[in-house]
């Protein structure tokens, strides 16, 4: 069906440009990152789904691409957005490094329990970013639910001493959140949810279950900007925008969101352009004085071309948005 709101299949296949982007260091186990990217009657938007996500997960993001790219966006609230830097599971060496990325950020976030690494590697990390940021920063630590509940509660030991904003997503069930989030109640340190807001069934559970003090919203994972909104009105928690290591293109719908909502009290983690080596514009969203401005981004064709995937991988993405379609559409 072709529509103002609403693309047919071929609307999209038609306009669709595969790229693979290199990483300035690696995250989430890869050195490139993939997108498919289309121009609908609003703008630009994109379609990057995790690749080990399935067809069901993926479906939702493609939602979202097709909301942006294809509906009108709500009312921004304000103009810029602060943000805040990401540090990878990387050796403490190279914590600076990672940082002189990230133009003027007052707050880092910080990948720890990482697999294969060791909690003398996470406090190694943590203490670096702590010193390079000095006692004003601001830390929050992310361990994307790597820890079950005494394991965090033991990490919590040996890393609170680093003046910690929040935990994120520490444990990857609702009912281990709200468990370490009442053993630690005297501690100061509040948890936020992740991935038991973006890949649960019924993203409002952990607000229900008293188990999150804060919740991390993304616009993709969660079908749009309207649908992501209406889950943190309903939640009743602080909320976080943050981004999937989209482009540039894909950042400008998580700046849509956090510009919409009306409470913004933390810095976003939407300045992850700051961690490709390449992006789809001239003007790349990363970061200048800790902020990003709000708005659509400007898409350059060169740049699509000279990083365009190879064939096998585009008819692999054209595949995939082929079955996320059908899913769609049912």
């Amino acid at each position: 069906m072709t529509g103002t709101t609403q693309p047919s299949l071929d609307d999209l296949r038609g306009n669709a440009h595969v790229v693979s982007l290199p990483l300035v260091t690696r995250f989430r186990g890869v050195d490139h990152r993939e997108a498919l990217l289309v121009e609908g009657p609003e703008g630009w938007t994109e379609f990057s789904p995790f690749l080990e996500y399935d067809d069901a997960e993926a479906a939702t993001w493609l939602a979202a691409a097709i909301d942006f790219g294809w509906r009108p966006q709500p009312a921004p609230v304000r103009s810029s957005v602060r943000v805040n830097a990401t540090v990878p599971a990387v050796a403490a060496a190279d914590v600076p490094g990672v940082l002189a990325h990230f133009d003027g950020c007052r707050t880092a976030k910080v990948k720890v329990a990482e697999r294969g690494q060791t909690l003398s590697d996470d406090v190694a990390r943590v203490r670096a970013v702590r010193a390079a940021m000095g006692p004003e920063g601001r830390v929050r630590l992310d361990a994307n639910g790597g820890w079950n509940v005494d394991e965090a509660e033991h990490a919590l030991h040996a890393l609170a001493e680093f003046d910690l904003e929040y935990l994120e997503q520490p444990c990857a069930t609702v009912a281990e959140l709200a468990e370490l989030r009442e053993r630690i109640a005297d501690w100061d340190i509040p948890i936020a949810a992740d991935e038991s807001v973006r890949k649960a069934s019924d993203p409002l559970a952990v607000a229900r279950a008293g188990a999150a003090d804060l919740i991390v919203v993304k616009a993709q994972p969660l079908g749009g900007v309207s649908r992501a909104m209406a889950i943190v009105a309903d939640a009743g928690l602080p909320a976080v925008v943050s981004s999937a290591l989209d482009t540039s293109v894909g950042l400008s719908m998580g700046l849509a969101l956090a510009a919409a909502l009306p409470d913004l009290p933390y810095d976003c983690g939407l300045g992850t352009a700051s961690l490709l080596a390449a992006d789809v514009t001239r003007a790349p969203l990363r970061p200048h004085g800790g902020t990003l401005p709000v708005g659509r981004v400007e898409v350059d064709a060169a740049l699509l071309r000279a990083h365009a995937a190879s064939p096998e991988r585009r008819e692999w993405w054209l595949a995939r948005l082929e079955r996320c379609f059908a899913l769609i559409e049912d």
